[in-house]
């Protein structure tokens, strides 16, 4: 067996369906309904770029300076955004996983977090992928196995498939009233506005054409299920659909115009979040995981005629 620089791959299938979930990352690498990639690939001989696929634990998008304060104790993480001087997107992103159970439509994740210098908390967490006849339904299961109350959040780094070519053709449907604004230089909150009347109104369905997306956005729309939705329509007619539970306030939308040049809007990175960029200092929506409690978060995705 030839090496990955993604370690060990893991696959399961549900009829015409077929994913890879990797050891590096715990995340997903592929996603396709027979021929049609549902998530954007990257291939198995390179290595994840801009989290690709990665869960985001404990916590996603940007924590500036590294600093956060929690039960009155300062902490300092290192900056791993450093062009910025920001953290970004937790610790896990580049740990071994192990897969716990694999049930051939299904598997499993697991890592565990111990503490570290600027984190002294304990996670266990697990990554069940499962496939079925709604397509793929992820949730991540965190435990705080340590003896304190820890600060955490949760996230997942998917970008939607457009089919063939960029998503500029493509037309995006999310139901949100609400974008969280960054500042240009370390793309950090700057503030909220409502979407509309702006060009990041995608309540009724719009062409993305050559619009710069790396923003949050909240106040989600939900069914009757409480779930949220992505649509993303590609210009062969299909739709890959993107729900998030009620765990789940924020979904950001990343068009990925910073990536790579063969990456660049190749595919729309849409990542359920439980909290927003730099919730760590600000405390917004940051979850208080007591010892020994559990914290679960779902969110799924399918392709449509």
């Amino acid at each position: 067996m030839t090496f990955a620089p993604s370690g060990q791959q893991h696959e399961i299938g549900f009829e015409d369906q077929h994913a890879t979930i990797v050891e590096v990352g715990g995340g997903i690498r592929e996603y396709r309904v027979g021929d049609r990639d549902v998530l954007q690939p990257y291939e198995r001989d390179s290595m994840c770029d801009g989290a690709h696929g990665a869960p985001l634990i404990p916590w996603p998008n940007r924590l500036a300076d590294g600093w956060y304060r929690f039960d009155g104790v300062d902490h300092q993480v290192a900056l791993t955004e450093p062009d910025k001087h920001n953290a970004i997107h937790g610790f896990l992103h580049w740990r071994s996983w192990q897969p716990v159970e694999n049930r051939g439509d299904g598997l499993t994740m697991a890592t565990t977090l111990l503490p570290l210098e600027g984190y002294p908390f304990a996670l266990e967490v697990q990554i069940d992928y499962r496939l079925g006849p709604g397509g793929l339904t992820v949730t991540i299961t965190t435990t705080n196995i340590g003896d304190r109350t820890a600060p955490y959040g949760c996230g997942q780094h998917p970008y939607l498939s457009p089919g063939e070519g960029p998503i500029d053709g493509c037309t995006i449907r999310m139901e949100a009233d609400t974008r969280i604004l960054t500042d240009p230089q370390r793309k950090l909150p700057a503030g909220r506005e409502t979407v509309t009347g702006t060009a990041y109104d995608f309540r009724a369905g719009t062409e993305l054409g050559d619009l710069k997306i790396d923003h949050a956005f909240t106040d989600l729309h939900r069914d009757l299920d409480g779930r949220a939705w992505v649509h993303l329509t590609g210009t062969d007619g299909r739709t890959v659909q993107l729900w998030v539970d009620e765990s789940y306030g924020l979904l950001e939308l990343f068009t990925g115009d910073t990536l790579a040049p063969g990456r660049r809007r190749r595919g729309l990175g849409v990542e359920p979040m439980t909290c927003p960029p730099n919730a760590f200092q600000s405390g917004v929506q940051v979850t208080r995981l007591d010892s020994g409690h559990t914290a679960t978060a779902s969110w799924g995705v399918s392709l449509v005629d």
